[in-house]
């Protein structure tokens, strides 16, 4: 079994004590996304866990615990999330210089290949154009030298939740912008060529377009085949049936829950306001089996990445 922590929130920024607590214990409960109160128990034995997938844009409260889980017999991957998106965009991100810091920290632990860089979602706005994306991704690429070997990119999907939050850019005057598909294929020419020259390959996330055309391959954020040439071992080849179409990744058993992320990203399809979050993330136990108890939540709900 592929633990996926999380989809739905950043587990290693915001909730490493609970996971740690449940690691201890072997096992943590989870509600269905779409009827909270039906409860899964979910093993997190060494012995039934294949690999645990930390998806992140800070790891730093995991650091500490690292060897712990090595000691256990994990192992484990991270999908690293680095941007440098305007505050009005991502108004709770880490800023660039902390997530660097805690990359080249968390490398000195995991090595270059446990770490995957998610420049992810780019999102289209009259202050964050293709030069921009262009600009940004070959400045983050040249700070990531060395630290990792994989990059993942998408373009955003806009849910209609984060409609509602975009739409709030629009009082400062920042209005969401299309692009070309001229525009679009020149800019992922050059994201192929940058990461090339920093010794990385380019893979898509849940991509309809195809953009092998310019060098970038077809991938999976959960790989079977990744995690095959990292570890060593076979896992589930099964696609997972409750992403999207274009989504490539393997089944896995996902541990988070909506509504818990603090960062407040507009674009994000996983909470549906921040202010939401912060009345969940207040009734958050970190001691409980479950994340946040399902029953007490303001807006548990259910999306598909």
């Amino acid at each position: 079994m592929i633990i996926s922590a999380s989809r739905r929130t950043d587990i290693p920024a915001f909730y490493t004590s609970w996971l740690m607590s449940r690691i201890r214990a072997g096992s943590c409960l989870v509600p269905n996304p779409f009827n909270p109160k039906q409860v899964t128990s979910v093993s997190l034995k060494p012995e039934d866990v294949d690999v645990i997938v930390f998806w992140t844009r800070n790891a730093e409260p995991l650091l500490p615990h690292l060897q712990e889980l090595d000691d256990l017999g994990y192992r484990y991957y991270f999908l690293y999330t680095v941007m440098n998106n305007p505050r009005c965009m991502d108004p709770k991100s880490p800023g660039l210089g902390a997530s660097l810091r805690s990359v080249r920290s968390l490398v000195r632990h995991v090595g270059p290949q446990r770490i995957v860089w998610r420049y992810d979602p780019i999102v289209f706005t009259t202050i964050t154009g293709p030069k921009f994306h262009e600009k940004t991704y070959k400045q983050i690429a040249g700070a990531l030298r060395g630290l990792t070997k994989r990059c993942v990119i998408s373009t955003v999907n806009f849910y209609r939740k984060a409609e509602r939050q975009l739409r709030r850019l629009g009082e400062t005057g920042v209005q969401v912008e299309g692009c070309s598909e001229d525009v679009l294929a020149g800019m992922m020419s050059a994201f192929f060529h940058i990461a090339s020259d920093q010794g990385m390959a380019v893979y898509s996330c849940a991509e309809e377009r195809d953009l092998e055309p310019y060098g970038i391959h077809r991938g999976k954020c959960i790989d079977d085949g990744y995690i095959q040439d990292v570890f060593g071992i076979e896992v589930t080849h099964r696609k997972d049936p409750s992403q999207r179409k274009a989504c490539g990744c393997v089944a896995s058993k996902d541990i988070g829950m909506y509504d818990t992320c603090l960062y407040g990203c507009l674009y994000c399809y996983a909470t549906r306001s921040l202010e939401t979050a912060k009345n969940n993330f207040e009734r958050h136990d970190p001691g409980s089996p479950m994340l946040i108890d399902a029953g007490s939540s303001k807006s548990i709900h259910g999306f598909r990445r």
